[in-house]
């Protein structure tokens, strides 16, 4: 009798299958130019690109950095950041509520079994006596399983299975800022450094300079115009040392925040910025559809997908709802007849069908509020996009300048030396003022500073055109 009742329910879910009522999904246009804007310098974005590569996601993040220091750290963060562990048991979390919500589409059979022992009085008895009666019962069946005919509960998985694709986008999302945050922090922290090497070795010299000049001025060969003016740079020097201690220290504690422990103090043995390779030619030379495949927009659009089936739930709502329960099992007496076929089989089906007839405002209400959101997750889909291509552009145009701008940089720096040895002759030889002196430092100390920066401004944006391309999940 079982599995006489449990067959045609099984055949009723499966056969009976449902009809969508959710917009059928179309992608939206992309609300960008099909081209990067022209930057500057080259008049086309066409002449970066690399031979055999179609895709900067295609570059694995070990291919794009070559400091094995910098490699080794991103390693470590892609195993212990909290910020990456929380996306990744996200994804976790988001899958096990699809499977929960699929699982409404299939019947859920449970097995039950029961005894009851009661005693009757001489009025209840039906012999007239006093007796005890006892009864067994034990049967397997479906409970208020709903037949999906309009497409509700369908839609309901739908929803929540494109709700877990976009979070497991989101983490690739997630790894692929942690991995340029990682990159970022450590050519900060080199970039710093080198800073601090520079003051002190600035205040080093400086420090000598004004020793002499204190010495001449108690001989009374110096002014002590001359003294304040040299104690001034000296001071300077001095201030400068301790903000990029302070910044170093700093550097140190974000770069242990990312990767996730305590770094290896190996790790942490500066290497020169300009010994830190990172891939300068990418595949940019595409057109702008590549952002469609940056995992942030994939989220964007799998929350849009599950907006859109979610409006498909609303309408099913309008419609009538039918369950199922059924059950077929053996009752008896006695435990020892509970399962003799024939006299001792027992089943009951009962179907049940709801229809919203009237709910005041709530369903039309439902609706409206599902396409709302769908209108929302739109927008924002579309904002995704175009943020994306700003991002690109920006970092294009950057790209096209920061050479320029390094070996501008570099030239200035030779020139600066070149007008501190000559200024410092004539100095020496008592044509040119201390104060003339004091300025070719300072313009030399600060060619060289900005030299620093410039250098880590151009491998930061080389990182961030690399990220906002699509790679570094992979």
């Amino acid at each position: 009798m079982t599995n006489k009742l449990l067959i045609p329910v099984c055949l009723a879910a499966t056969l009976l299958t449902s009809c969508s009522l959710a917009p059928r999904y179309q992608r939206p246009m992309a609300p960008v130019a099909t081209q990067w804007p022209i930057t500057p310098g080259n008049g086309s974005v066409q002449t970066v690109e690399a031979a055999g590569e179609t895709h900067v996601a295609d570059i694995g993040w070990r291919s794009m950095f070559k400091s094995p220091k910098l490699l080794s750290l991103i390693e470590a963060a892609l195993a212990n950041n909290r910020d990456l562990r929380i996306a990744t048991l996200n994804i976790e979390a988001a899958r096990n509520s699809y499977r929960i919500q699929r699982s409404d589409l299939i019947p859920s059979v449970n097995a039950s079994g029961s005894a009851n022992r009661q005693r009757l009085s001489e009025s209840s008895s039906t012999s007239g006596n006093p007796e005890t009666v006892s009864s067994y019962t034990s049967g397997i069946g479906v409970t208020a399983y709903e037949l999906d005919l309009f497409g509700r509960v369908r839609s309901l998985s739908n929803r929540a299975l494109n709700q877990y694709l976009a979070t497991e986008e989101g983490c690739k999302a997630a790894q692929t800022s942690l991995i340029a945050e990682v990159a970022n922090a450590y050519i900060t922290y080199l970039a710093d450094f080198e800073l601090l090497q520079l003051t002190e070795n600035t205040l080093k010299t400086q420090l000598d300079s004004f020793d002499l000049i204190k010495r001449s001025f108690d001989l009374g060969a110096k002014s002590q115009l001359d003294v304040s003016q040299a104690a001034t740079v000296v001071e300077t020097a001095r201030a400068n040392r301790a903000q990029y201690q302070r910044q170093v220290e700093k550097d140190k504690n974000a770069l242990t925040l990312l990767v996730g422990k305590e770094i290896d103090s190996e790790l942490l043995k500066p290497e020169s910025l300009s010994s830190v390779h990172v891939k300068e030619v990418l595949p940019v030379g595409i057109p702008s559809t590549v952002l469609l495949d940056r995992p942030d927009v994939h989220k964007a659009e799998y929350a849009l997908k599950a907006e859109n089936a979610n409006i498909g739930a609303a309408r099913g709502a309008f419609f009538p709802t039918i369950s199922l329960t059924g059950s077929a099992g053996f009752a008896s007496s006695t435990l020892t007849n509970l399962f003799v076929a024939g006299s001792s089989s027992v089943w009951s089906f009962s179907p049940q069908v709801n229809l919203p007839i009237f709910q005041g405002e709530r369903l039309i209400s439902n609706l409206k509020l599902a396409k709302t959101n769908r209108d929302i997750a739109i927008a924002q889909y579309e904002k995704t996009i175009q943020t994306a291509f700003r991002e690109v552009a920006d970092a294009l145009v950057a790209s096209a300048t920061y050479s320029e701008q390094l070996h501008a940089q570099q030239a200035l720096v030779k020139a600066s030396e070149q007008a501190y040895s000559i200024l410092k002759a004539r100095y020496a030889h008592g044509i040119d003022s201390y104060f003339a002196l004091l300025d070719a430092q300072r313009s030399l100390y600060a060619a060289q500073q900005n030299e620093i920066l410039v250098r880590q401004q151009n491998l930061s944006n080389r990182i961030d055109l690399y990220k906002v391309l699509g790679g570094g999940w992979k």
